[in-house]
């Protein structure tokens, strides 16, 4: 068997195998001839059908399975020879019927293959790297919420700003009879806002929902309405008041502490505070990384400059998917995929440059476990042993979900890290509210 290799550009290349009839005459021979000891043909004894009767019935169907398996076997084996960095697989070349009472055969495949080029990170443009500040202001009004959250309701039987109401609003029309609590500050206008700002315990207002509350989406949960509903009721609706309630915001004392961290993890409202700082800062880390690493992720394609075997990439979308494509759709899948194989090329090639960057076994259960402790600690167990943890690794390790899910997780903090080690980076520190703005044009 031979295998030729001829160029059509850069990057397509058409491979011819060569198939002679030594190649695959002794395997097709020695199958018939198992076929002929136990094949079972009215007219004839099992082991006694004539052998020019096996090779009309069977000889055409074995040969093209054996010969389609010696194809596929050489394919492979000239890649790997050839260390051919290969996009998409071989696509059979159309030719006409083959003669399969021929001795030698010839079958042509067209291949693509990834481009050579270089990442140059350091000449990329500066990109700007968020960083969102925590000030005075919204550290104030998260203790404020978290206070009021574990403090206690005091009853009352006249409404007062910033008081907890709750009722029963009823429209007999439209079938509305529910339950509902929320504070005064979730109403809209001053003209709603005074028809509760001293009703009693017992009364019953009369209001018009268009408009009722800052957010529709109260309206709907409160009424009990579906989300279209909401935005474009304009009805009017009584409220029962059954309930009045003043909430009493929780003392800043060790007991309030402990209640939110555990016993003597802060002991200060300044530790409080400190530690606000921090888990907000990682929140919103998570939130910057993420258009960090988007931002990069545009900027390598844009400025990386390779080209792509297009034609040969579209005819394979074409014929590789659930269903064949016609050329536009194969055109326009191609289109809407061709951003993401470049990254994909891109970050190959940023790999195979640093091999820190290549995950190891050892460093992957690593992060598996520290996963594990930190999930454990959420739930209360602190102190988890290396064998309880070990075991569980041990289970996880043994799911490839798992195993896929955890990679690419790891993977793309190892990229973010090289990527903030490596690309030009400017840092910009923000409010999270001209964050969004500015990242997501909001």
């Amino acid at each position: 068997m031979n295998i030729k290799r001829t160029d059509n550009d850069a990057l397509t290349a058409t491979l011819t195998i060569e198939v002679a009839q030594a190649d695959y005459k002794e395997k097709v021979d020695k199958i018939l001839a198992d076929y002929r000891k136990t094949a079972t043909i009215p007219g004839f004894r099992k082991g006694h059908v004539p052998a020019s009767l096996i090779n009309k019935k069977y000889r055409t169907p074995i040969l093209v399975e054996e010969i389609n398996k010696l194809i596929q076997e050489q394919l492979n084996n000239y890649i790997s020879k050839e260390n051919l960095n290969l996009l998409g697989n071989p696509l059979p070349v159309e030719q006409g019927e083959i003669d399969w009472n021929s001795e030698n055969y010839s079958f042509d495949f067209e291949i693509g293959m990834a481009p050579e080029f270089e990442v140059d990170l350091k000449g990329q443009k500066a990109i700007t790297h968020y960083e969102i500040k925590t000030d005075d202001a919204t550290i104030n009004k998260q203790i404020d919420r978290i206070r009021e959250q574990y403090g206690k309701l005091i009853s009352k039987t006249e409404v007062e700003a910033g008081d907890q109401v709750t009722g029963i609003f009823r429209n007999d029309d439209e079938g509305i009879n529910t339950d509902a609590t929320f504070t005064i500050d979730k109403i809209k206008g001053k003209t709603n806002e005074k028809k509760f700002i001293g009703a009693k315990k017992g009364d019953t207002l009369e209001l018009n929902t268009k408009g009722l509350f800052n957010d529709d989406h109260d309206l709907m949960n409160f009424l009990k309405i579906e989300h279209d509903q909401a935005h474009d009721l304009d009805i009017t609706v009584s409220f029962e008041i059954t309930e009045v309630n003043e909430r009493e915001k929780a003392d800043l004392n060790q007991e309030f502490f402990d209640k939110l961290f555990g016993p003597d993890v802060i002991k200060s409202e300044e530790e409080l505070r400190e530690r606000l700082r921090e888990d907000a800062k990682k929140q919103f880390a998570q939130q910057t990384d993420q258009k960090l690493l988007t931002d990069v992720t545009e900027t390598l394609i844009e400025n990386t400059k390779f080209d792509l075997p297009a034609d040969f990439l579209k005819k394979w979308i074409a014929n590789n998917g659930e269903k064949e494509l016609t050329e536009e759709e194969a055109a326009a899948e191609y289109e809407r995929s061709e951003k993401g194989l470049r990254y994909q090329l891109i970050e190959s090639n940023i790999l195979k440059s640093n091999e820190d960057l290549q995950l190891k076994f050892e460093e992957l259960k690593a992060y598996a476990s520290a996963q594990i402790r930190e999930q454990m600690k959420q739930y209360g167990h602190m102190d988890a042993t290396d064998e309880e943890v070990d075991q569980i690794v041990a289970r996880i390790m043994q799911n490839q979900e798992e195993v896929k899910r955890m990679s690419e997780q790891l993977q793309n903090e190892k990229m973010l890290q090289f990527f903030k080690d490596n690309v030009k980076l400017k840092t910009k520190e923000v409010t999270y509210e001209d964050f969004i703005k500015e990242a997501y044009d909001a």
